[in-house]
C-alpha cells in the first residue's frame, strides 16, 4: 500500500502543474502516470501570454520561439493582432513536457508508472486501484488523465457524448522549415483550420482541425499559400491524432476527487488557449484541496474557464455553419474586436 497526501492521476503538463502546485504548498504528492517520459500530444504548441506566465510563476521557462501575436487567413483575407503586452512561445509538447518533469523532480516529487483500474471512495480519503493490483490511498486526488479520462468515467461524470456527424478531431506534424512569421498562423480552408506554430529556428509545427476523414497533406494542399510555404520541406515527426475534442463532464468533481485539465471537459482547440486555461484549474484544484473545498473549486473552475467556453463554442458553432467563410473577411473588417478577442483569451 502506498500513501501520499494528494495524489494526481495523470503525469502530461496538467498532471505535472498540479503536482508542482501541490509541491511548492508544502504538500506530500504522487502522481500516477502509464506513459514513460517525454509525453507527447496532438496539440498547437503555441503558449499564449497567460500560459507562460503561469509557468513562470511556478518556476518553468522552457525554450522555443518567440510568439508575437496570431493571424487569421483564408487566402484573399487577412486579421493579425500582436500582443498588447508580452510575448507567447512556441514550444515542442515534448520540451514542455520535459522541463514541467524536471521542475517536479527537482522538488521531489514521486512519480509511479501505473494505470488505475478501479477507485473507491471513503468518508476520509480515496483509494485507487491500479492495473497491476497495487493500492494507493490519499486524502485526495486530482485527476488531470486527458480527454478520455479514466477518473472521470470511474466516477460516472461522462457527460452526454457528441454525435459522431459533428465531432471533431486534430492531426498535429512538424516540419524543418525556418519559420517564416512570429505570429501563430491559422489557416481558414472550406472544412478545416491549420494552425502553424513556429517551435524553434529550424521547425515548424502543423495542427489540423476538422471533422474525420482528416487527411493533413491533403488539407495543407488545398490552402496555397501553406502548401506553398512548407513545398519540398521534410516531415520531421510522424503525424499524431487527437479527438474527439469535445469532452462534457457533468461536474468537475465528487467527494474527495477533482477534475483537472482536459480531464474535466472540453470544447476545442480552436482557440489555442488549453494550456491557459489547464494551468489555471492546476492552481485552483490544488487551492481547493488545501481548503478542503470541492465546491469552491467548481466555482473557480466555471470563472477560469467561462469566456473560453463561450467564445470556443460560438467559434465552433459559427464554424460549421453557413457563416464560416465570412469569419475572417468579418475579422478583418473589425480588426480592433478580433484583437480585443485575442487579448482577453490570451491573458
Amino acid at each position: 500500500m502506498t500513501t501520499a497526501g494528494l495524489v494526481v492521476v495523470g503525469g502530461g503538463p496538467i498532471g505535472l502543474a498540479c503536482a508542482i502546485e501541490a509541491r511548492l504548498a508544502g504538500m506530500d504528492v504522487l502522481v500516477i502516470e502509464p506513459r514513460d517520459d517525454p509525453i507527447d500530444k496532438a496539440c498547437g504548441e503555441g503558449l499564449m501570454p497567460g500560459a507562460l506566465a503561469a509557468l513562470h510563476r511556478i518556476g518553468v521557462d522552457p525554450p522555443g520561439h518567440p510568439l508575437a501575436g496570431i493571424a487569421y487567413l483564408d487566402g484573399a483575407n487577412r486579421v493579425e493582432h500582436r500582443f498588447a503586452e508580452r510575448p507567447g512561445r512556441g514550444v515542442r509538447r515534448t520540451v514542455l513536457h520535459r522541463e514541467l518533469a524536471r521542475r517536479a523532480a527537482e522538488l521531489n516529487t514521486r512519480v509511479v508508472r501505473g494505470r488505475v483500474a478501479g477507485l473507491e471512495q471513503r468518508r476520509d480519503g480515496v483509494q485507487l486501484r491500479l492495473a497491476d493490483g497495487d493500492l494507493v490511498e490519499a486524502p485526495w486526488v486530482i485527476g488531470a488523465d486527458g480527454l478520455h479520462s479514466p477518473v472521470r468515467r470511474l466516477l460516472g461524470l461522462d457527460g452526454r457524448a457528441q454525435h459522431p456527424v459533428r465531432r471533431r478531431y486534430g492531426l498535429r506534424r512538424h516540419y524543418a522549415v525556418a519559420p517564416w512569421t512570429d505570429l501563430v498562423e491559422v489557416h481558414w480552408s472550406p472544412l478545416v483550420e491549420a494552425y502553424v506554430t513556429p517551435v524553434d529556428d529550424r521547425t515548424v509545427g502543423v495542427a489540423v482541425l476538422g471533422p474525420r476523414p482528416l487527411d493533413q497533406a491533403a488539407a495543407i494542399e488545398a490552402i496555397p499559400a501553406l502548401g506553398e510555404r512548407l513545398a519540398g520541406a521534410e516531415a520531421v515527426t510522424e503525424a499524431r491524432g487527437a479527438g474527439p475534442l469535445l469532452q462534457r463532464s457533468r461536474s468537475r468533481a465528487s467527494g474527495r476527487v477533482l477534475l483537472a485539465g482536459d480531464a474535466s471537459g472540453y470544447v476545442d482547440a480552436l482557440t489555442g488557449e488549453g494550456m491557459r486555461v489547464g494551468f489555471a484549474q492546476a492552481r485552483a484544484a490544488v487551492a481547493a484541496v488545501r481548503a478542503g473545498n470541492t465546491e469552491q473549486y467548481e466555482r473557480a473552475w466555471r470563472a477560469t474557464t467561462r469566456d473560453f467556453r463561450m467564445l470556443t463554442t460560438g467559434l465552433v458553432v459559427a464554424a460549421r455553419s453557413s457563416f464560416r467563410p465570412r469569419i475572417v473577411p468579418t475579422a478583418s473588417a473589425r480588426p480592433q474586436l478580433f484583437g480585443a478577442i485575442v487579448e482577453r483569451l490570451s491573458r
